[in-house]
């Protein structure tokens, strides 16, 4: 199959179209995943009965399975119970909870990482729980993790993909829609990867020249 010119842009207003769709589920299923994962991993540490075990099986659970199974479950098994949403909404919850589960892990590791003396601090000085995670731990956890959860959010940008196995007419979507409707993927699948590759790249580089500036001494 010989490359054809013409054909490739007339196809790259359809697939930008499904590039947004999979831009605007990462940017939402990010903000999810983002404050799930903070109450998750804040519920853990601070061991509170029952919600920290029954997160720490959350976490188990999502990990453990993957997260196609999840998608399909969502959007063809949840429905026989009357828990029903189109499948943008059923993608964008699923992607988010999906890593909401990594990011916990995450945020709980940048928690540990608060020195003991900091929480000591915070006890001699009287503060509250509300207090003491408000203006003490967290900016320094989550200030630390930072580059870690941008790295996840380039990852969910391309697992995102995924999410054309449910209807979510994503920059897959689009990309395979054109293969079968003219009978050629070469162009829309190559213009699909290049599409993807000019978003997660300079995301990356950006990832990576944030750690090297949070790695200076504070």
């Amino acid at each position: 199959m010989i490359w054809d010119w013409s054909f490739a842009a007339s196809i790259v207003p359809s697939l930008l179209g499904g590039l947004w769709v999979t831009v605007e589920v990462t940017l939402i299923g990010t903000v999810i995943a983002l404050l799930l994962g903070l109450v998750v991993a804040v519920v853990r540490y601070s061991r509170i009965p029952v919600l920290g075990k029954l997160f720490g099986f959350f976490v188990l659970f999502v990990r453990g399975t993957p997260l196609l199974v999840q998608a399909y479950f969502a959007f063809y098994v949840l429905p026989n119970v009357g828990v029903q949403f189109s499948p943008l909404v059923t993608g964008i919850i699923v992607l988010g909870i999906n890593y909401s589960a990594y990011t916990a892990e995450v945020y709980r590791a940048g928690i540990q990482s608060v020195p003991a003396g900091q929480w000591e601090a915070s006890t001699a000085l009287s503060l509250s729980a509300w207090q003491r995670w408000r203006f003490v731990v967290l900016p320094q956890a989550v200030r630390d993790v930072i580059p870690a959860l941008g790295n996840y959010v380039v990852q969910m940008f391309k697992d995102s993909a995924i999410l054309s196995a449910i209807t979510v007419f994503e920059l897959l979507s689009h990309a395979t829609s054109i293969g079968s409707s003219s009978y050629r993927y070469l162009e829309p699948l190559t213009i699909a990867g290049l599409l993807f590759l000019a978003v997660s790249l300079p995301a990356a580089k950006l990832i990576k020249r944030l750690e090297l500036r949070l790695a200076h001494p504070r």
